[in-house]
């Protein structure tokens, strides 16, 4: 029996269930996942990872820049990138502040990337060193629990003020379990300030779920993606060896009290109906089952196998930096009256270069629309 031609639009790959579209997202996925282990070693050389986080270097990020150099920047791109994570325990071999190093170290490379082709993406240093967190977390030790609101608020007053510096183009990249936070805080934030620009947030793992397969699935790693596992401690001894005691990794399974197949795993792997996020009870909390502060193998990681799904954030978030700015060049915006209920001729003070002759602050901008404050 033949086999069935695969429909128009879709690149298949050296596995029966796995298939990328015929975009140029789909094309960078499967050229990365084509590549061979030294291409892959190519494209983490290009972007100087691993490389010691900067949070206090000059000029990595918008904070530890001048502020000539801020606006020069700028005018070549626009665009700003901010890092979230959390301090959450990840077991006794890895730091608490493991989720914020992980995505701050990514961003940074697309940073260095970037300013060598001529026009560095922007970074905004992280905001949430604490973050919010899902219910099953409470009562953990070196487990930091912010509430809900107060993340939101926290990430609706940053994009503000990074909008009236002119950074109209905000893209938020989270590391932990706060997905469905930070999407409350950009729909707020538009419903309170209805203002041009771009305003996404990325879950960095699944945006490259397909380099975190199992082995059982054709993929890399013997385990699916949990918490503080193979996968986590894999990116730890790749990026920051020098934080992560393997003396102390251990292993160890969470508790369901329903059989397997309602609720997925850390980057949706399987498609289930429901993702982990999307229920609470069914299993044990984590104090009761992992105390541990690991949900999987931690034992199994290995610093080559965080490489392939770290060239695959990286090449995405570099592709998504060159289609914005290719849709909307440095110092422009997507159409004031298609994007918000607001005018051109009322948004055009406000629209100007920070400080130039005519500028308006956002803080001045009457307010429309539902918007709710707590």
């Amino acid at each position: 029996m033949s086999e069935k031609p695969l429909p128009a639009g879709i690149l298949p790959t050296d596995l029966p269930d796995l298939f990328f579209e015929d975009n140029s997202v789909g094309r960078m996925k499967k050229e990365v996942w084509d590549a061979s282990d030294a291409e892959i070693d190519a494209i983490l050389a290009e972007y100087g990872v691993p490389s010691p986080v900067e949070w206090g270097k000059p000029g990595a990020y918008i904070q530890t820049t001048t502020r000539w150099q801020v606006e020069q920047n700028r005018k070549k791109n626009d665009i700003v990138y901010i890092p979230v994570g959390c301090t959450e325990l990840h077991g006794q071999h890895l730091p608490s502040a493991s989720d914020t190093l992980y995505v701050s170290q990514i961003c940074e490379g697309v940073r260095r990337y970037t300013a060598r082709r001529g026009a560095a993406v922007n970074l905004a240093l992280p905001p949430l060193n604490y973050g919010a967190h899902p219910y099953h977390h409470v009562g953990m030790p070196g487990t930091v629990i912010v509430r809900e609101h107060v993340v939101r608020e926290m990430m609706i007053d940053v994009m503000l003020g990074l909008w009236n510096d002119g950074f109209r183009k905000q893209l938020i990249v989270n590391n932990h379990g706060q997905l469905w936070v930070l999407e409350s805080a950009v729909q707020e934030f538009q419903k309170r300030y209805q203002l041009p620009g771009i305003f996404r947030v990325i879950d960095w793992h699944r945006a490259v779920r397909e380099f975190f397969r199992a082995t059982d699935r054709g993929g890399r790693l013997d385990t699916n993606f949990v918490h503080a596992d193979e996968s986590e401690t894999s990116l730890g001894l790749l990026l920051h060896p020098e934080m992560v005691d393997m003396a102390y990794a251990v292993d160890t399974e969470g508790k369901s009290y329903l059989p397997d197949g309602h609720f997925d795993k850390s980057v949706d792997p399987f498609g289930r109906p429901s993702r982990w996020s999307e229920g609470e009870g069914h299993f044990a909390i984590e104090i009761a089952a992992t105390p541990e502060g690991v949900v999987g193998k931690s034992t199994h990681g290995a610093a080559e196998k965080a490489k392939r799904p770290l060239a695959a954030i990286l090449k995405y978030l570099t592709l998504w930096n060159d289609h914005v700015l290719e849709a909307f060049p440095p110092g422009t915006t997507p159409p004031v009256e298609e994007v918000t209920l607001r005018t051109a001729e009322e948004m055009e003070p406000y629209l100007r270069e920070p400080l130039s002759e005519g500028w308006k602050p956002v803080y001045g901008l009457p307010r429309i629309g539902q918007g709710t404050e707590v």
